[in-house]
């Protein structure tokens, strides 16, 4: 445990000017005390850690060390050659970065180590899509991920969602790409405004590059953090209704898997008790009466609707109808 976690600290160390204890005690995850003490043992060792005192002080290496790959276990090199994702790569037109890395990376391991990449590929495959659509590349993605690498301002067009307007002109400042059920997302800035917004990158109809103007990346933007976030708005701002649905047993365990999971876990834990014949009533909220029509029909004879009363009599000549069929 701890020789992996001075491993990692020259790793820090190498890729950064100077650290501060408090950094790489976050990064790390121990205390500022536990930092201290790993310096002294890897100074010790003879990796040339040095420290600053003074409140821009922080650890760092002197003499330009570097340590080289050749430490990798088999189970962190395969990890190594999982990070990318070939796909998502080939569609922003870094297939032959990305392959001309995995190579320089394969030399640089040990000869026991360099079949890492076959026997990864072998054992794990990221299919991004949902079943039964077909994947497309939108056009523009190329010149945008190039932005994104490059920071730098891009002029573009977009189309909202609905169809029949005018394309609206923009200037962004293009953070970051995210991949997400075969749909890629931009996450940027209009120049000038306020806050990042997250765009469709099959809705750009035009993109150019605005000159050799480049944008000022701030630096505690976390695109991860940042999307999490607005996932998790999306999905509760399109909850925009409520019905009302009494539930057997198996209806319980079914729920999550007919609508959404975040919906249904928050009806279960505002449900109250089953009633006398094992029923219980819970408040769900949906999209629509139409959506929740949809998805509780996959429920069949494990839910029954009580409110709003539209829909319940939605379902009551759903079920008159296949009575008719199957009586």
């Amino acid at each position: 445990m701890r020789a992996a976690r001075l491993i990692k600290m020259v790793l820090l160390l190498q890729s950064r000017p100077s650290m501060t204890a408090a950094e790489l005690a976050r990064e790390l995850e121990v205390s500022e005390r536990t930092v201290t003490r790993d310096a002294q043992a890897l100074s010790e060792a003879g990796v040339p850690v040095y420290a600053d005192r003074g409140r821009a002080g922080g650890y760092r290496l002197i003499g330009g060390y570097r340590t080289r790959l050749t430490g990798l276990a088999r189970g962190e090199a395969e990890a190594l050659f999982l990070s990318g994702v070939p796909g998502a790569l080939r569609e922003m037109g870094l297939d032959d970065a990305a392959s001309a890395a995995r190579l320089k990376v394969s030399a640089a391991l040990l000869p026991s180590l360099r079949d890492a990449s076959r026997t990864a590929a072998q054992r794990f495959h990221l299919d991004a899509p949902g079943w039964f659509r077909e994947p497309r590349t939108p056009e523009l993605l190329p010149a945008i991920a190039e932005a994104v690498w490059d920071d730098r301002v891009l002029r573009v067009e977009y189309r909202r969602r609905d169809r029949q307007e005018d394309p609206v002109e923009r200037e962004l400042e293009p953070y970051g790409l995210v991949l997400k059920a075969g749909v890629w997302y931009l996450a940027a800035a209009v120049r000038g405004g306020d806050g990042t917004r997250v765009y469709r990158v099959d809705r750009f109809t035009s993109v150019a590059s605005a000159g050799d103007d480049r944008f000022v990346r701030d630096e505690e933007f976390d695109l991860p953090a940042f999307w999490e976030e607005r996932a998790a708005q999306f999905a509760r701002a399109i909850l925009r209704a409520e019905v009302v649905v009494r539930l057997t047993a198996d209806g319980v365990r079914q729920l999550p898997y007919a609508t959404d999971p975040a919906s249904a876990r928050e009806a279960m834990e505002s449900a109250g008790a089953a009633d006398t014949d094992g029923r219980v009533t819970v408040t769900l909220p949906v999209e629509s009466e139409e959506v929740a029509y949809t998805q509780l029909m996959a429920l069949g004879p494990e839910a029954e609707v009580v409110a709003p009363e539209a829909l319940r009599e939605r379902f009551a000549l759903a079920a008159g109808r296949m009575r008719a069929w199957y009586g």
